[in-house]
């Protein structure tokens, strides 16, 4: 863990990304040759042919050497598949926000800056089309994940990782009824485990279902240093608004810092899918910058130590 701790979030995401590919672009070589092994081909015919030439010649097997680098290839493949599997990136959260409840954070920068958060996935009905669009905005928004939909889609919940968005715990269940710590930590832990299972990342974000704070959940997150993120403007889609109510929701409160609940999953999130595009817009025209809610965190750290340095 401490060796991705230098790294920034979009880094982190970055580096994810790099390590999926390249698996993926050695996998796509080595396919060829373990076809070729049970299905000769007139290329590795002409190949092995110009391997019993040279071997004339020069003595060499080439074939045997072929093997060799096959052999080695293999591991390097091997050793980055396990690399892989085993990654450990944890997105910490800073000491201030730890066990803190927040709806937005105070920077004293003069730039805009506002996280997109999105709640209750993945899901079929809304992720994939979120995703396209903040990738077509090129924007790296924040997913509160419910646990049992990571476990039911998880090629989704992969898909938001690989785009390099942040990822948040948001209950197993989705449950609004008071619980006790058990219960809550079986909420809380079990989606925990399986996102860091299905994706690699441990996330220390956690937004109550609901916005409740007093049913058990929150008091269970903040005892284990989770950083609860509410917001503080809601879209309300939850009510399938159309688009211009959709907007002005979310647009109110809106201010540098701050946090906008959407959902992409939970039911049919066709306005969400048709109103983001607009709001989007409606927030770069009053000079906004879109950031993920980890980035929002690492922002108003690093100036609570630059102010700390120069005193």
């Amino acid at each position: 863990m401490a060796k991705y701790d230098r790294f920034s979030w979009r880094e982190k995401t970055t580096l994810i990304a790099v390590v999926a590919a390249a698996s993926s672009f050695l996998a796509g070589l080595m396919l060829p040759i373990n076809r070729h092994e049970n299905h000769p081909s007139i290329l590795l015919s002409a190949t092995e042919e110009l391997g019993n030439r040279n071997k004339d010649k020069s003595g060499t097997d080439i074939n045997a050497l072929m093997a060799q680098r096959d052999e080695a290839f293999n591991k390097v493949f091997a050793q980055l598949q396990q690399e892989e599997k085993n990654r450990n990136l944890t997105f910490s959260v800073p000491k201030g926000f730890q066990g803190k409840v927040f709806q937005e954070v105070k920077l004293n920068t003069n730039q805009k800056v506002i996280a997109l958060t999105f709640d209750d996935g993945p899901s079929p009905q809304g992720t994939l089309q979120v995703l396209e669009i903040l990738k077509k905005n090129n924007i790296k928004a924040t997913f509160f994940m419910i646990g049992r939909n990571v476990k039911n889609f998880p090629h989704l919940a992969k898909a938001v990782v690989a785009e390099g968005h942040a990822v948040a715990n948001h209950t197993w269940s989705h449950s609004y009824h008071h619980l006790n710590e058990a219960g809550a930590a079986r909420e809380i832990d079990r989606t925990a485990a399986i996102i860091y299972e299905t994706t690699g990342v441990k996330t220390a974000l956690f937004r109550p279902p609901g916005g409740y704070l007093n049913n058990g959940l929150v008091a269970y997150a903040r005892k284990k240093n989770y950083a609860v993120a509410m917001w503080s403007s809601d879209s309300r889609d939850y009510q399938r608004p159309s688009v211009p109510v959709f907007i002005k929701s979310a647009l109110k409160g809106a201010t540098s810092g701050g946090m906008v609940l959407m959902h992409d999953g939970g039911g049919n999130r066709t306005h969400t899918v048709q109103a983001l595009p607009q709001l989007i817009t409606e927030y770069q025209k009053r000079g906004y910058k879109f950031v993920s809610v980890p980035e929002l965190l690492e922002m108003q750290d690093k100036e609570v130590k630059l102010a700390a340095g120069k005193k």
